[in-house]
């Protein structure tokens, strides 16, 4: 991700940024910054972007949303994939949306992938042979990384072996297009970075505290109407690889409407799962973004909220 001008000059509009993984606060901070500052909420999260997935998704509830302008959440129906070229191009809407407006935009979410293609642009890879994308998606990730090791050695040693994601796109770039993606990459287009002021914060809370709000999610979620979310997308037949039945918790609930595990299997797959992608987050959180990103690393509470307020306000 590059380093956008996060000077404060008055040349360029002021953008915020609130990210971090799940379950750390952003959403809150920025209901709250959006209050204080005239601002709208952005979504920059890929699961939240759905509409089938309110509960899972953890995305803000229509009294949450109520409170701010909110925009790019639950737009999308779970029988398309949103990608990240996608929501990009709505989010510069969206932000120029609310320059216009005279209002402060905030992007608040934890997938890096979008904000990194909104910020820096993206590459003009043509269209991948659907024959290819299939036969790629279907091999195991083993296999994938093997074959891409042949084929682009420098992506293969740069991802890692069990990225399903991220070497299943390198290799079926490479097959479709004879060019590797980072030779694509050169040509980035599109980011908003080079044009804005941006105000960013990392939330990296401590590890424990997160994990404890992590699994406590996931059982809220139980109890608040993951169930009937997931009893709906099942009745709809949804393609199983479609991001929406890949979300976390989803595949494991429907195991267990299923009759294939028990409830408390269920729950303790949803705890790891959530659990393993905050870790995920976490990780990249604290080494992609450029140093000067300011990272707030205490435990979030009302006290802290309202000084990261004034923060992002300077």
């Amino acid at each position: 991700m590059d380093t956008p001008d996060t000077s404060k000059g008055e040349s360029r509009p002021r953008v915020a940024l609130i990210a971090g993984p799940t379950a750390s606060g952003k959403s809150a901070l920025a209901v709250r910054l959006a209050r204080a500052a005239n601002g709208v909420v952005i979504n920059a999260d890929a699961s939240q972007v759905y509409a089938d997935l309110q509960v899972l998704s953890a995305r803000p509830s229509p009294a949450e949303m109520a409170r701010a302008p909110h925009r790019l959440f639950g737009h999308i129906d779970g029988a398309q994939a949103c990608t990240a070229a996608r929501w990009a191009a709505e989010a510069r809407l969206e932000v120029d949306r609310a320059l216009d407006e005279g209002r402060l935009p905030i992007l608040v979410g934890g997938t890096g992938l979008y904000l990194r293609t909104l910020l820096d642009g993206i590459a003009p890879v043509p269209d991948i042979d659907a024959d290819i994308r299939a036969s790629i998606r279907a091999m195991p990730v083993a296999e994938a990384h093997t074959a891409l090791a042949a084929e682009d050695p420098e992506a293969a040693a740069r991802l890692a072996p069990a990225d399903t994601t991220r070497v299943a796109r390198a290799l079926e770039v490479i097959r479709s297009t004879g060019k590797p993606l980072r030779a694509w990459q050169q040509y980035k287009s599109g980011g908003i970075g080079d044009r804005i002021t941006l105000s960013p914060l990392i939330l990296l809370p401590p590890r424990d505290w997160l994990i404890a709000r992590c699994d406590q999610r996931f059982e809220q979620m139980i109890d608040g109407g993951a169930v009937a979310e997931v009893e709906a997308l099942l009745a709809r037949q949804l393609a199983a690889d479609l991001p929406v039945m890949r979300a976390i918790g989803v595949p494991d609930i429907a195991d267990w409407l299923r009759g294939a595990i028990d409830r408390e299997t269920m729950l303790e797959r949803g705890r790891i799962a959530t659990r393993q992608y905050a870790k995920r987050q976490y990780t990249w959180f604290s080494r992609q973004p450029p140093a000067a990103w300011p990272r707030e690393t205490r435990s979030i509470d009302d006290k802290i909220v309202d000084e990261l307020v004034i923060k992002l306000q300077q």
